[in-house]
């Protein structure tokens, strides 16, 4: 989809054409004013603040990318005993593991514990099993259901801000 290269260089551009733009619009602005005003007047600042500045916000945007599209879930594998597959899901301030492998056509039972008291995180949804299920706070709410082909369901919290993925195999 996005490969690191092609985003900051991208990045890089975007930062250059900006460079170039700011510089353009103050090479226009007038050097001397004979009369007082009270609009805005240009501050100069020494260009190693300006490049420090302009790292910071490159690396601040770069981290920014990385967190929300390239960083990567854990994911855990759920055990089989007795003919259940069962992993525990600890909700504290959203779901780790985030990413569940379970195998088809055998029954999976997802162990939520609850620790993070926000109203966000009360309810869990896995809406292609029909299920809504309140958690209990400091409490195990186990939850079943057969997955009955591969492909990967979505649970989510309550209001959609935290999602999970159950990935059968």
């Amino acid at each position: 989809m996005f490969n690191k290269s092609s985003i900051f260089g991208s990045i890089a551009a975007l930062a250059l054409l900006f460079g170039i733009a700011s510089n353009v619009a103050i090479a226009e602005m007038p050097t001397h004013s004979s009369e007082q005003t009270n609009q805005f007047r240009r501050i100069e600042q020494p260009l190693a603040l300006k490049i420090g500045v302009t790292l910071g916000g490159l690396g601040l945007i770069g981290l920014e990318l990385w967190w929300f599209l390239l960083s990567k879930n854990k994911a855990a594998k759920a055990n089989l005993g007795q003919g259940i597959q069962e992993l525990t899901i600890n909700v504290d301030g959203g779901y780790e593991p985030a990413r569940v492998i379970v195998k088809s056509g055998l029954p999976v039972r997802l162990n939520f514990f609850r620790s993070d008291p926000s109203s966000c995180l009360e309810k869990v949804l896995l809406p292609d099993f029909h299920i809504a299920q309140d958690l209990a706070l400091n409490h195990v709410t186990p939850i079943e259901f057969t997955p009955p082909q591969p492909g990967q369901y979505q649970f989510t919290c309550g209001m959609n801000m935290f999602r999970g993925v159950v990935e059968v195999q």
